[in-house]
């Protein structure tokens, strides 16, 4: 399940032509067409990648972005540290399946390019993974599970307050105590002194 250009929801099968993503595809944000692309990966059975951006030159803002296979590209090579290392697993054979999305002067994000050909196999993930489990999520599910976290966040952050509150009142109380011990010492240290300067001095002649 996707999310379409227009924010409904989208039931993918197999062979659906409406999964698969062409030149002129239209798109209300950036983000949409990551989710779509994303989805269309899973179903198909590669990694989605975020790739290059283009900023626009007026206000920052990135116009273009390319999403590519995990398996685009070559892995530079770098000398192992030790012999005992395991040398990592290739994850990068070169692959050129991607989309690009360009942003026009409506504010739609357009595919510009797509090239479909893997140059590995491809795994589909099953229906049940919990990946698909997340992207089949729409927008408001996520909305909703990212207020559940954020005031599970503040909870945690009031109990840690609460904690340190009460970690100060015992510090406080500790000083005190030892301030007021303090002061009986000096009380006793004093009574002493006292006593001994009033003892008769006894001399010897």
């Amino acid at each position: 399940m996707i999310e379409s250009s227009n924010g409904k929801e989208l039931v993918a099968h197999e062979g659906n032509s409406e999964m698969e993503p062409h030149v002129g595809m239209e798109f209300e944000s950036e983000e949409a067409a990551k989710v779509f692309y994303d989805t269309y990966a899973t179903h198909l059975g590669f990694i989605m990648r975020v790739d290059a951006f283009r900023r626009s030159m007026r206000d920052g803002k990135v116009v273009w972005r390319r999403l590519v296979c995990n398996k685009e590209g070559f892995r530079k090579f770098r000398p192992r540290r030790s012999e005992n290392r395991k040398p990592r697993a290739i994850t990068r054979e070169g692959c050129k399946a991607m989309i690009v999305v360009k942003k026009e002067k409506t504010g739609k994000w357009v595919v510009t390019r797509f090239v479909k050909e893997h140059n590995h196999p491809l795994v589909p993930a099953p229906a049940n993974s919990r990946r698909t489990v997340l992207l089949s999520q729409t927008p408001d599910e996520k909305d909703i599970k990212i207020r559940e976290l954020t005031a599970e966040l503040q909870r945690e952050r009031k109990r840690s307050a609460a904690f340190q509150e009460q970690l100060d009142i015992v510090l406080r109380d500790m000083e005190e105590h030892s301030n007021h011990l303090s002061r009986n010492i000096d009380d006793i240290v004093q009574s002493v002194r006292e006593i001994e300067s009033k003892k008769p001095v006894h001399s010897h002649s």
